[in-house]
């Protein structure tokens, strides 16, 4: 049985993608190629959607490997560059198949953390934003992360 501190987490997780899903569902059409960032690359909503499933991929990833007591991210890593290739290799698949995917997703980020025990949360690792960090702050970045986009999203659709 979770603890409480894994509980937190596996609820987070949970509600964040609920809320995410929810909007992302509720989206008409039209507003999928609505331009929400135009920082080094312009993307639009769907750009953002793919974002969510290769962040998702990349950072359970890395959880996984510090919470095995690897290093984390390696040292120098160009986030920019890692986004750039990301959206090039999912820029053919559909809407639907993206949305699929990061429920999928979630759900494998989910089903691992729910086997974790209190001292993984605690090991210490390189995320490739926040440095180095606890398991624990890994999996609050994973949730965080699409609530601050997901924000954005918000604001552009009105």
């Amino acid at each position: 049985m979770p603890t409480p501190r894994l509980e937190s987490l596996l609820a987070r997780l949970a509600r964040g993608h609920s809320k995410t899903m929810e909007i992302f569902l509720s989206m008409d059409p039209d507003r999928w190629d609505q331009t929400l960032y135009t920082e080094t690359q312009p993307w639009a909503a769907r750009d953002l959607l793919a974002h969510f499933v290769s962040a998702e991929h990349r950072l359970l990833e890395l959880a996984r490997d510090v919470a095995s007591g690897g290093p984390g991210a390696p040292p120098g890593f160009d986030l920019d560059a890692f986004n750039a290739d990301e959206q090039e290799r999912l820029r053919k698949s559909t809407t639907q198949d993206l949305l699929s995917e990061l429920g999928q997703a979630r759900q494998r980020t989910i089903a691992w953390v729910a086997t974790l025990d209190e001292a993984r949360l605690d090991c210490i690792g390189r995320h490739p934003v926040l440095g180095e960090v606890t398991v624990e702050t890994m999996i609050l970045a994973i949730y965080g992360h699409q609530l601050l986009h997901m924000r954005d999203l918000g604001r552009a659709l009105g």
